[in-house]
């Protein structure tokens, strides 16, 4: 990785130490065509970042998009422009790759987007069980836990191995701005994500219920596998509006044979750091 980004904006946008990760490869073979991508890190924009950021949310709550204000949840998420990255390709002014970012629950809880979130994933925590349904809700609720919302998603097919420096520069900013005295000292994180079962296809209808049973939970995510080992509780949960969603995109899943599920870990602010930094290795070591 490369120098901390600076918190401030304008001092970033003439920073030539920005983080920036390279995708190079060498080789000989004359017969293949290599392409090298630069992938950039940078704060959020308010001119250029909102329909990049509502378009990965959309994507990051699947069938449930429809429930919430997408768009009062980005603007959330691009005012707080010192806290996560935009990954972006060739130059800032182009739409965001991905996305990551944390939101204070506790800070936001009567704005309209962080309501909703709230009453979404409690009740879908409910849903999932293996000890979400006992912990999330009062902790959404609780007056005394300061749990961080992150939120992030990316591109399918982007390489995993940006991942990680998102998730390490995230953390150096929430500790900068500890020290500034802004509420981001978490108690807890509460990871959205998202995951799928491989099951029959839809062109097979017989053989759905029999590979829904043997099948087992995959991640859009791979690093998800490999972070919910530092969780208090995680688990998987149905969309809500899934039977409603006739996507073109959905369809083709279910042709496929995937099954699209919600997914969400909770992880003690004590062991978050750790889980950051095993990720790292994992998609170091997978790669």
């Amino acid at each position: 990785m490369g120098k901390k980004r600076t918190r401030d904006a304008e001092a970033q946008d003439n920073d030539p130490t920005v983080d920036k990760m390279d995708q190079d490869s060498d080789s000989d073979d004359d017969d293949m065509d290599i392409v090298n991508v630069d992938f950039e890190l940078f704060n959020y924009d308010r001119d250029i970042d909102f329909h990049g950021v509502k378009t990965l949310l959309r994507q990051l709550f699947d069938a449930d998009a429809q429930l919430f204000d997408l768009s009062g949840l980005s603007d959330l998420i691009i005012e707080q422009n010192t806290i996560g990255s935009t990954c972006k390709v060739d130059d800032k002014a182009n739409d965001a790759y991905a996305i990551l970012t944390v939101l204070n629950v506790g800070e936001h809880r009567s704005k309209k987007p962080i309501a909703q979130l709230i009453e979404y994933l409690g009740d879908r925590a409910q849903a999932a069980g293996s000890g979400l349904a006992e912990s999330v809700p009062e902790l959404l609720a609780s007056d005394k836990a300061v749990v961080g919302l992150v939120l992030g998603e990316r591109l399918i097919n982007m390489p995993a191995e940006v991942i990680p420096p998102m998730w390490s520069m995230m953390i150096d900013e929430i500790e900068d701005a500890v020290e500034d005295k802004e509420p981001y000292e978490f108690t807890h994180y509460l990871v959205v994500s998202r995951a799928y079962y491989e099951v029959a296809s839809s062109l097979d209808e017989r053989k759905q219920k029999k590979a829904r049973e043997e099948s087992r939970l995959l991640y859009f995510h791979p690093e998800d596998e490999e972070m919910r080992k530092h969780a208090a509780a995680a688990g998987s949960y149905a969309f809500t509006k899934e039977a409603e969603s006739v996507a073109d995109s959905k369809r083709a899943f279910q042709e496929m044979g995937v099954k699209s599920q919600g997914f969400m870990m909770l992880i003690e602010a004590a062991k978050f750091d750790g889980a950051v930094k095993a990720i790292a290795e994992y998609v170091g070591s997978a790669a």
